[in-house]
């Protein structure tokens, strides 16, 4: 399948809206901790069975990636994003019918399996496209369209909320919030199949000459470079600490202000999502622009110690202070969402543009990983400590520790990573370029 090549004249400004159209719906994962309280309700599930969904959903996000990111590099992103809206909405409409025949494995077949691979392929279409329209400013490039994955439950979390409640909260009525969902989907991401273009071959957009220079490595060397494992590190411990949160997220906060003068309400807690959702989506494109300015490494070294001490003020002294605990999990939120935008321009500085979407879709294995780990130690943990008859902050005390050990783990790595060594470049690079001093100034 050709990609659709830019006219003359087109501008690159366009390719923003139509990465944003795919990622704003398909963000709608993010949304996903208010369907848990009714769906435990009508069906009668544990909050670790609720959140089986959405573990799966990220699982197969990070394997379609993984998988498909050499065909993305082949096909195009319109492909791609064809394939993202088929398989995003075919998802909700099974698990639509799930919900209406109360067959709660269709639900997680539907949302789960066939739902995720229209995340992860539709998460890296843009991805090598706006690098190669954007090869002056890759940071604020990706953020602006990752923006859209962290930012669609800014507008599917209030908006389930209320189908939720004028459909009700019984089988029909989630069944039928999916369905809306699905068909809703399907029109607003064909917008960006419609709009998406390549960069004409013979040029570039900041008028370079179009052949790669610099650093280059194929994504089947770059996996067997330690810079992509630290890398790897770096995302699992990042999203782990951050999507632990954000999947119980409206639980959490109504559990911890439960026995206090002011509790949440379950209103409150959806528009606690929300908060989370902006701020999840102003990180991806503030502190990737941020990070075109002071280095990849850098901002990483914010996100993860930075991160850590959120964490800490959390546990110490969460349920004392709603604002501090808002505050604290909109500054985690924050950092979860610039390490997703972050991480395609610290591939592209370490790895150079040549494979950057296939190296960016198995990467993204790390955040399959993260999608089981971070659900499964808050959930397990909260689950385990009910069962020993405790309450309200009780329940995620052990797990948020375990999250602040996870960051320091993603600090280390991050420290370790260094310039490519030249044996694994697929274009030998200037000698300036593999100066350890100049890469690490680069990736710093």
């Amino acid at each position: 399948m050709t990609p659709p090549i830019a006219p003359p004249g087109w501008s690159r400004w366009l390719v923003p809206p139509a990465a944003l159209s795919v990622h704003l719906s398909i963000g709608q994962a993010y949304a996903w901790s208010v369907f848990k309280p009714p769906l435990e309700s009508a069906l009668d599930l544990t909050g670790t069975q609720s959140a089986l969904p959405f573990q799966l959903g990220i699982v197969m996000l990070g394997l379609s990636a993984a998988f498909g990111g050499t065909l993305v590099e082949r096909n195009g992103p319109r492909w791609a994003m064809t394939v993202a809206l088929v398989c995003f909405s075919s998802g909700f409409l099974l698990a639509s019918l799930g919900a209406a025949t109360e067959q709660y494995w269709l639900i997680v077949l539907g949302y789960g399996f066939v739902g995720g691979v229209g995340l992860g392929i539709g998460y890296i279409s843009p991805v090598s496209t706006l690098i190669k329209w954007f090869p002056d400013r890759p940071g604020m490039a990706t953020g602006i369209a990752i923006m859209g994955f962290g930012g669609g439950a800014l507008i599917a979390s209030p908006w389930s909320a209320q189908m939720i409640e004028s459909f009700g909260a019984t089988s029909g009525g989630i069944a039928l919030a999916f369905l809306v969902h699905g068909l809703t989907y399907a029109v607003f991401m064909s917008l960006g199949v419609l709009l998406i273009r390549v960069p004409r071959p013979e040029q570039t957009p900041d008028g370079r000459p179009a052949e790669l220079t610099g650093v280059q490595v194929s994504a089947r060397q770059a996996i067997r470079t330690p810079q992509f494992w630290c890398l790897w590190v770096v995302l699992c411990m990042n999203v782990t600490a951050g999507i632990g949160i954000l999947e119980k997220a409206a639980p959490m906060i109504t559990d911890f202000f439960a026995d206090t003068a002011t509790p949440v309400s379950v209103s409150a807690a959806a528009g606690f999502v929300a908060l989370l959702s902006a701020a999840n989506m102003a990180g991806r494109i503030g502190w990737s622009s941020t990070s075109d300015l002071i280095g990849r490494k850098n901002i990483y070294r914010v996100y993860l110690g930075v991160g850590a001490l959120m964490y800490l003020l959390i546990v110490t002294l969460g349920d004392s202070s709603k604002p501090l605990f808002i505050l604290c999990a909109l500054v985690i939120l924050s950092f979860y969402g610039g390490g997703f935008a972050t991480v395609p321009a610290y591939l592209k500085d370490l790895f150079g543009t040549y494979q950057v979407g296939a190296i960016h879709g198995r990467l993204l294995t790390a955040w399959s990983t993260a999608g089981v780990l971070g659900p499964l130690i808050v959930n397990w943990v909260a689950d385990s400590q009910e069962s020993a008859g405790k309450s309200g902050p009780g329940l995620y005390g052990m797990s948020l520790t375990i999250m602040i050990g996870l960051l320091v783990v993603g600090f280390v790595a991050n420290e370790l990573v260094r310039p490519v060594h030249p044996r694994h470049h697929h274009i030998p690079a200037p000698r300036k370029a593999t100066d350890d001093s100049s890469v690490e100034q680069q990736s710093a």
